[in-house]
């Protein structure tokens, strides 16, 4: 017998958007009540709900230093893993802009006033939006996400991340299953921000390789143009 669909998953998509917020002191207050949420408006499979309670358990095991500085490096400095969605299809490129225009043209075509600290196309804000409509809009709007969703989860389960079943529950929400797919190895953060050596190290720009002999040229005075020749009294 199927599960009927539940008429609202307003408070499952706001818990769904705190977890998925920088852990700051006033999230480790609300772990419990937040899993008590999930229970209570049963819009997840129970079994996704006890998945997230032992995230819960888990971060309030680790503490505020540790769970923020593990969150850093998960979703700040990992490209693959960051909860700026926009960023997983146009990168830098200022095509981004626009779409951050028209996303936050739609929170206010629904009559909200976006003010947050982050971007609009930020996963948690966009959960927060999608808690202010309703059920069968809110699935639409996710829906439209679904590959950017799946490509994090994917990155997550990659990295034994137990943060994946937050993007495991959003996808459900979203009408689709999580599936995780091959994804290319992440450059370490290092690598990707080294600084290319002047001239590309090579003579023929003007240079060569450091710790080579740099050569020299001499030119006499006389052989310069008229123009680069000193002016006599």
């Amino acid at each position: 017998m199927m599960k009927a669909t539940p008429p609202s998953a307003r408070y499952t998509l706001r818990v769904l958007s705190r977890l998925l917020a920088y852990p700051d002191a006033e999230l480790f207050a609300d772990l419990s009540p937040m899993v008590d949420a999930l229970r209570l408006e049963q819009a997840l499979p129970r079994a996704r709900v006890e998945e997230i309670g032992q995230l819960c358990a888990h971060l309030n095991a680790l503490g505020p230093w540790e769970a923020q500085a593990r969150y850093v490096e998960l979703f700040d400095r990992g490209h693959k893993t960051s909860l700026h969605l926009f960023e997983h299809i146009h990168g830098d490129s200022r095509d981004r802009g626009p779409a951050l225009v028209d996303l936050q043209q739609t929170y206010e075509k629904a009559g909200l006033l976006f003010d947050a600290n982050e971007l609009p196309d930020h996963l948690p804000v966009v959960l927060e939006f999608a808690s202010t409509q309703p059920l069968h809009l809110a699935k639409d709007f996710l829906g439209e996400m679904v590959e950017i969703l799946n490509a994090v989860f994917s990155a997550l389960v990659q990295r034994q991340s137990p943060y994946a079943c937050v993007l495991a529950a959003i996808l459900e929400l979203a009408g689709a299953k999580a599936h995780a797919v091959e994804i290319d190895p992440e450059p370490d953060m290092d690598d990707a921000w080294v600084e290319p050596e002047a001239y590309a190290g090579c003579s023929t720009h003007g240079q060569s390789r450091p710790g080579t002999p740099q050569p020299m040229h001499f030119v006499r005075k006389s052989d310069l143009p008229n123009q680069h020749q000193g002016v006599s009294a």
